[in-house]
């Protein structure tokens, strides 16, 4: 028997010592490990933990995986089938991005003063894994909640993840290429994180990175804004009186103030840091629909 702390030291030196880049739920070496060693564990983030004897069988599973992650430079998630997002867990593979979005740590902060009072219907267009829409259902446990996205593959992982987390009675899961297919309501809050990178930062992301599915990341539009323009000009008539838009459009902010420097777009101040998140009101997206007065 080996005591956790020591395999998880290993693990870290191992880490630290190749040329690896993090941001898929952590970033740094050190907590890189701690989510490896833990998610083959299932033991919690705890002092006691590290007093733990693990066997052979999850040692070598372990340091199996850390092999993989420094070789291969696959995300860790795709190595354990599982992340953890906003303090929940969710299934995850490949093909799916990663969730790590800042919009769920929004979600959390209340969305005040953007929201007079809680939503009671919510859309996570572009859901991907589901995780934004599904911590919003966390949140707002009176709301009911749409996940839309048009890969399937996603809408399976997503429905699993619902599942999972106890949501079916409040969450569904639809295939819809942006608003196309969706039921015809309104929504009081509607969250999206996007295909927004640009050509740029497409072709300069690290092997990490490209391990996930372009058609999750690519914008299509040398700035990366070709589906934001969409969903602008389409949310006016899906919003409601007093809903508001939550759009992530990361380092392609630049490329949207650029090309819209005359529309009030709102950038908070996200509690990790930056400002990749915009919000806007139906009188801003009727600028972009044509509906404006």
């Amino acid at each position: 028997m080996t005591k956790l702390v020591r395999v998880l030291r290993e693990v870290h030196e191992r880490f630290a010592a190749a040329p690896l880049v993090y941001g898929h739920g952590t970033d740094n070496a050190w907590d890189e490990a701690v989510a490896l060693v833990l998610g083959v564990t299932d033991l919690p983030d705890t002092q006691a933990s590290l007093d733990v004897d693990l066997d052979q069988r999850a040692r070598s599973c372990i340091h199996a995986l850390a092999e993989r992650r420094v070789v291969e430079r696959l995300p860790l998630a795709y190595l354990l089938g599982k992340t953890t997002y906003c303090g929940a867990t969710f299934h995850v593979v490949p093909g799916v991005v990663v969730p790590r979005s800042p919009l769920g740590m929004w979600l959390r902060e209340g969305l005040s003063p953007w929201l007079a009072e809680a939503p009671r219907c919510i859309l996570d267009l572009c859901c991907g894994s589901g995780a934004i829409g599904i911590i919003a259902a966390m949140h707002f446990a009176d709301a009911e909640v749409c996940l839309a996205d048009l890969d399937a593959l996603a809408l399976e992982v997503a429905r699993g993840n619902v599942a999972r987390n106890g949501l079916d009675e409040r969450v569904e899961v639809v295939e819809s290429d942006l608003f196309a297919s969706l039921p015809s309501r309104v929504f009081d809050l509607i969250l999206c994180n996007p295909p927004y990178v640009d050509a740029a930062d497409m072709a300069s992301r690290p092997n990490e990175y490209r391990h996930e599915p372009d058609h999750g990341l690519a914008g299509g539009d040398q700035d990366g804004l070709g589906l934001v323009r969409r969903l602008l000009r389409e949310a006016t008539e899906h919003l409601s009186d007093g809903g508001v838009l939550g759009c992530e459009v990361g380092n392609s902010a630049r490329h949207l103030v650029a090309a819209y420097p005359d529309v009030p777009f709102v950038w908070p101040d996200l509690p990790a840091g930056g400002t990749g998140v915009f919000v806007a009101d139906r009188q801003i997206c009727a600028v972009f629909s044509g509906t404006a007065h």
